[in-house]
């Protein structure tokens, strides 16, 4: 594509994780430094009001773009090296945004967890994002940046250690405090609602391969039935993340030439203090609601709420006769909007400075598979995220 005017445009910056990002860039970059960035969104007066918030923040463009005006979008996406968007539902408000940027070679991330969209925007768009150079990037945020690289961390560690990578690896959320936003919320029904209008999406919401088109792995570990797992010397029980991660561990396998094998396995499961009884949701355990009820879109933790939260992952590699390489990634951040914010906006920076072309072409790429030293590099210095090895 042709020089564009800015480094990076977060589209969606008046909504609450927008504004997270959008903040995270004028606190670390400023208005007048190296980085050239624009606030986009549908409300020329709520981008205003971001702006005016800011100390001798005038000089930040403002960029109007409307979901519903696909014109628009189109000429956002002509104007900047990274689009960024955090304006979901995706499946909703987004797909105009991923066709432009495919075909006009313009990079893009979002923190996407709506599996059939993702899995519709590859399987419409890879081909066009490989001719034009555009590196689509879905998933840069809490899902599923911790669980994808720590995935691709602790390969390395075998790698390393063993002379191999591993055939299993599972996930164990040892410990996680969080809040839901009302634009999460928004996200699950806009994907319950394509699901009760098209049954066979929920086929591909089950499948963990839905991100592999043309390959199916063998059958995974059951991450639904609580149970001991020895490895991590702890009850597990099901993780809401996991349908979504999942699948981005596969894609980066899959990307990889499938590196660690077809027939490799993955699961990720939430640590228990004790048996689960028949009243228990583990599967929500760690995150918890605002004070009010259920949040509107728009609406999210207080700031008091994020700053009190955080998450700590261990992975543990299986390599056969006895032989584990465990690893673990952590924050001392609120998982879906504080550290999601920094992780989101690091995989732009990332995608911008230090990843060229020869290493990631043009298509439809997980966090891992495109960024991985680059942006674990990126995590570690700018947005606290820990990648320890342990064993």
């Amino acid at each position: 594509m042709s020089n564009p005017p800015f480094d990076v445009i977060i589209f969606g910056a008046t909504g609450y994780t927008g504004r997270l990002v959008a903040e995270y860039f004028y606190a670390t970059h400023g208005v007048d430094g190296p980085v050239k960035w624009a606030l986009a969104g549908r409300n020329l007066g709520k981008l205003q009001a971001i702006r005016d918030s800011w100390a001798n923040a005038a000089a930040l463009p403002l960029i109007l773009a409307d979901a519903a005006q696909p014109a628009t979008v189109r000429d956002m996406a002509a104007a900047t090296r990274v689009m960024i968007s955090t304006a979901g539902p995706f499946s909703l408000y987004g797909s105009d945004l991923v066709a432009a940027c495919a075909e006009l070679g313009t990079d893009y991330v979002d923190l996407c967890g709506e599996i059939p969209w993702i899995a519709q925007m590859i399987n419409q768009h890879q081909a066009t994002a490989y001719a034009s150079g555009a590196r689509l990037v879905f998933s840069c945020g809490f899902d599923s940046v911790p669980f994808d690289l720590g995935v691709w961390f602790t390969q390395q560690q075998a790698m390393r250690e063993h002379g191999r990578y591993a055939p299993r690896v599972r996930a164990r959320m040892r410990t996680m405090q969080g809040v839901l936003s009302g634009g999460t919320f928004a996200s699950v029904g806009a994907v319950e609602a394509a699901a009760a209008k098209d049954p066979s999406l929920a086929a591909v919401v089950n499948d963990p391969f839905a991100y592999t088109p043309g390959f199916k792995g063998v059958e995974q570990p059951d991450g639904q039935t609580p149970y001991v797992d020895a490895l991590a010397g702890s009850w597990v029980g099901p993780f809401i993340m996991s349908p979504i991660n999942t699948k981005a561990v596969h894609r980066t396998n899959y990307l990889q030439g499938h590196a660690w094998g077809e027939h490799f396995q993955y699961d990720e499961m939430l640590m228990l203090a004790a048996a689960p009884s028949a009243d228990d949701a583990p599967s929500l355990a760690g995150f918890s609601f605002n004070e009010g009820g259920q949040p509107q879109p728009g609406q999210g933790p207080t700031q008091a709420e994020m700053e009190a939260g955080f998450y700590d992952v261990v992975f543990i590699a299986e390599l056969g006769d006895g032989q584990v390489v465990k690893t673990s990634v952590s924050c001392d951040e609120d998982p879906g909007y504080l550290s999601t914010s920094k992780m989101l906006s690091e995989a732009a920076l990332a995608l911008a400075y230090d990843v060229d072309r020869d290493q990631t072409p043009g298509g439809c790429w997980t966090p891992a598979a495109a960024l991985n030293t680059a942006l674990m590099a990126r995590l570690s210095a700018h947005a606290g995220l820990r990648f320890v090895i342990e064993g």
